[in-house]
């Protein structure tokens, strides 16, 4: 892993102090499960209803004033789009997104009334990210990747920081939403007194797999059908991987009962709209998969679900 990118814990305080005033300060709920005290941080109530904007922001406000006009391109299934679409208005840069035909509705109409211009793939045989390359060739456009990037990870790692302040102490465990691993290793290194566990839907558990064999290993053939677009991806990046392998973290996965569980415990307890992909930190706990400990924290890190589908699961 040494001929990638290195992200360091300096990284991250540097990326809080740049977007400090660019993300909200996100509250941190209590909760009870199985009878224990747990703590919510709530990334659902984040300006583009997911923590996505914190790592979009660290990186575009980052760009020169000629990389600006040249534009930004990212490829992501709604969350990063959204977010990479609200960081480029706010900063004047023209931005393209690249999402999955299948994408749900809420996130493109979010994107795309941000001012992004949006092209379609189909998901199951064109790749995002050769799409993203080319316009980048074509239009000279700079590729904002939703977790392979050193900026991405630190400014995601500022989630990380604010439960240590809100906490006022480092808490045993962390489980978080893990798709590409961009969140999850960035509050690795936020946080390097916590145990930082990935979860991930079965059947898309790659991180899980990648950190039990000791090298990334893809998502294996016909992975099964997951409501979790927001963490659907196909591989880890040797940055988000390589953060965690060094922590010895370990990964677990819930099935899509226990996904669907967990959105309607968010709802009927604490009122939390909160996107299946967001919700498998949570459901990992409610299904008894991890031992609570003294001040574990579930981050539930988007709330950006169609309103119909969140009606059918929490009915």
């Amino acid at each position: 892993m040494d001929k990638y990118p290195q992200v360091t814990r300096d990284d991250v305080l540097a990326a809080r102090a740049r977007i400090s005033t660019a993300v909200e300060r996100t509250p941190l709920i209590e909760a009870r499960i199985r009878g224990q005290r747990v703590w919510l941080k709530a990334e659902c109530l984040q300006t583009g209803g997911s923590f996505k904007l914190r790592g979009a922001s660290n990186r575009l406000m980052q760009l020169s004033e000629e990389e600006r006009r040249r534009s930004v391109v990212a490829f992501s299934s709604g969350n990063h789009a959204h977010g990479v679409a609200i960081a480029a208005r706010r900063l004047g840069i023209p931005a393209i997104i690249v999402m999955p035909a299948d994408a749900p509705q809420l996130k493109i109409e979010g994107t795309r009334a941000q001012g992004a211009e949006i092209i379609f793939f189909d998901r199951a045989t064109e790749s995002r990210e050769e799409i993203a390359a080319r316009i980048a060739a074509e239009k000279g456009s700079i590729i904002v990747p939703s977790y392979d990037d050193v900026h991405i990870v630190a400014g995601q790692g500022t989630v990380g920081l604010e439960i240590l302040e809100q906490l006022g102490t480092s808490p045993a465990k962390i489980l978080v939403n893990c798709g590409g691993g961009g969140l999850t290793s960035g509050i690795a290194l936020a946080c390097p007194d916590s145990e930082v566990i990935p979860v991930e839907p079965v059947g898309w558990d790659d991180m899980k797999r990648s950190l039990e064999l000791g090298e990334i290993v893809p998502v294996g053939p016909n992975p099964p059908p997951t409501l979790c677009d927001a963490i659907q991806t196909l591989k880890v990046s040797p940055i988000t991987f390589g953060i965690l392998k060094a922590r010895g973290a370990r990964g677990l996965a819930v099935s899509e009962e226990e996904t669907r569980a967990a959105v309607r415990w968010a709802w009927h307890e604490h009122g939390l709209v909160v996107e299946p992909g967001a919700a498998v930190s949570m459901a990992a706990l409610l299904a008894g998969k991890a031992e609570i400990l003294a001040d574990t924290v579930a981050v539930v890190s988007g709330g950006n679900v169609d309103p119909a589908l969140h009606s059918r699961l929490v009915a």
